[in-house]
């Protein structure tokens, strides 16, 4: 039997958890989403997505992974023999995302550079990042060589990511976030206390916050509401599964759910607030409205929006823009962490490696796909395996494990192997049947009931169906961005297809091998 990490203290369980939750779409796509949805209206159905979707999703996938002690695959394959495939489509979207994820830590690490040796994107921001930094191609065929400028700090990224997993649970990815998750949060205060200061700042969090009350009842503010919660939390791609195997046995379950949801929804106001500070000082320099120059979010916002703010501040535009940067390299680095940390639970306990093999070997694989991002084609690349992991392999991934956990339990298996009745939502341990429900309460401080189970079989559910056939309409209507037909089947619809294949392959490796061997 091999033995597995442990995490030392509660509190670098919590920390590790809220910094896989806070990520790079904190910072540069939750305050767009809540500017553009009505502002303060959209933050009262985010609060209210986050306690019908979030938090109940990650007291399930914490109490599984507490339960099983294992990796998602084979946490799922505990649950039912014919489940693992589940586990293994999870592992790849974790590999899909990580793969260009780490791309982007790789920009900001360079942006931070240039931000301490001179602002070198000068004064037209969007031309230096497309045309001199990227070097952007035409398409994402027109691959064009490896920009060297990209290609050195993707490298640094990936060394720094194996120098963390390459320490354990305790002595590496627990010790790293008790050090960047204060830093992070605490270069964040200091934005914002930078950026309340500037003339026009309330304009630009007026923008944001500005509650539009005619917009609660717009379906489309519900969607992207519940999509925000959903992909924030890093919930169904085996993240918390993995992280919460490591937990000691007595853990608190319910709280330690509830404390990181809420601290990911308090980091992504903080990064709001600290964005769009800004945003309202530079609108009001150019004597422009704060909607005309924020644009859209995302990279466009981190990359070439926020160094045109930077330029405009009236002094230290240099340590303001290293500060940004360094936010925006740490979140991702405690993001990228926990999902390569997923890939390599999987395969360390499928093929029974040691975890220096196991970060070795896939680190070394992820790695070496990552450097496509690297490519004149990069930016086109990682925009389509961004938009179709996220809206299709997360969204799919998420659906069947709410469907098979809520409904299949009840509907299938799980009977008492003595008296035949069945039992719902339960699984078991040994001769003793226990609902994952009572394993949570078993461990917790407080219990959870009706509201807990309701969410889960029905309101999560529902919210995955819309949003993933609204998305699904609109992919086959209109083509993503513009790519032609043949870029989004290469590099966008054959993220979901070989998800499945891969999950086939790996769920049918070693099969009849008993499955506690390796616990």
């Amino acid at each position: 039997m091999k033995e597995r990490g442990e995490w030392g203290s509660r509190s670098g369980f919590v920390l590790a958890a809220i910094g896989s939750a806070v990520g790079l779409g904190n910072i540069w796509r939750f305050p767009y989403v809540v500017a553009s949805n009505g502002g303060g209206a959209f933050m009262v159905v985010y609060l209210i997505a986050l306690i019908t979707a979030g938090i109940p999703i990650m007291i399930l996938e914490f109490s599984i992974g507490h339960k099983f002690r294992s990796s998602a695959p084979v946490a799922f394959k505990s649950m039912n023999q014919k489940w693992e495939w589940l586990g293994w489509i999870q592992v790849f979207t974790s590999i899909a995302i990580t793969v260009y994820y780490v791309a982007i830590i790789g920009w900001s690490l360079y942006y931070a550079f240039s931000s301490i040796t001179g602002l070198a994107w000068g004064a037209d921001t969007g031309t230096y990042f497309m045309k001199e930094y990227l070097q952007i191609s035409s398409g994402p065929f027109d691959f064009g060589g490896i920009v060297t400028s990209s290609l050195i700090p993707l490298i640094i990224a990936w060394a720094f990511i194996y120098f963390i997993l390459i320490g354990g649970i305790k002595g590496g990815i627990e010790k790293a976030n008790k050090i960047l998750m204060p830093i992070l949060f605490a270069m964040v205060l200091i934005i914002i206390a930078r950026g309340v200061s500037l003339p026009g700042a309330l304009d630009g969090l007026d923008y944001m916050f500005k509650p539009d009350l005619s917009r609660i009842g717009d379906p489309s503010v519900w969607v992207a509401a519940y999509g925000q919660v959903f992909f924030s939390l890093s919930v169904a791609f085996a993240i918390m599964i993995t992280y919460s195997s490591y937990l000691p046995k007595k853990s608190d379950i319910n709280n330690n759910a509830f404390l990181a949801s809420f601290a990911d929804c308090g980091f992504s106001l903080l990064a709001g607030i600290s964005v769009f500070t800004i945003i309202g000082y530079m609108a009001h320099t150019q004597g422009k409205e704060v909607a005309e120059v924020a644009g859209t979010g995302g990279i466009g916002l981190a990359f070439i929006v926020f160094p045109e703010a930077i330029n405009s501040l009236p002094g230290f535009n240099g340590l303001f823009g290293t500060l940004f940067f360094l936010v925006l390299s740490f979140a991702g680095f405690t993001s990228a962490i926990s999902i390569n940390e997923v890939v390599i639970a999987a395969f360390a306990e499928k093929f029974h490696w040691s975890r220096k093999r196991a970060v070795t070997t896939v680190i070394s694989i992820t790695a070496t796909i990552s450097i496509l991002f690297a490519t004149k084609a990069g930016l086109h690349i990682l925009d389509l395996v961004d938009n179709y992991v996220n809206n299709y392999n997360i969204v799919l991934a998420g659906l069947i494990e709410i469907v098979l956990i809520g409904w299949c339990y009840k509907l299938v298996a799980f009977k008492d192997q003595k008296s035949g009745v069945e039992f719902n939502d339960y699984i078991f341990s040994g001769d003793k049947i226990v609902s994952l429900q009572q394993h949570a309460n078993s461990v917790s401080d407080f219990k959870i009931g009706f509201w807990w189970y309701l969410s889960l079989k029905y309101v999560t559910p529902i919210v995955l169906i819309v949003v993933s056939a609204l998305k699904f309409k609109t992919n086959l209507t209109e083509p993503y961005s513009g790519y032609p037909q043949i870029a989004q089947l290469v590099f966008g619809w054959s993220m979901p297809i070989l998800a499945i294949i891969f999950a086939i392959i790996l769920s049918n490796v070693g099969k009849n091998k008993n499955i506690n061997a390796i616990k």
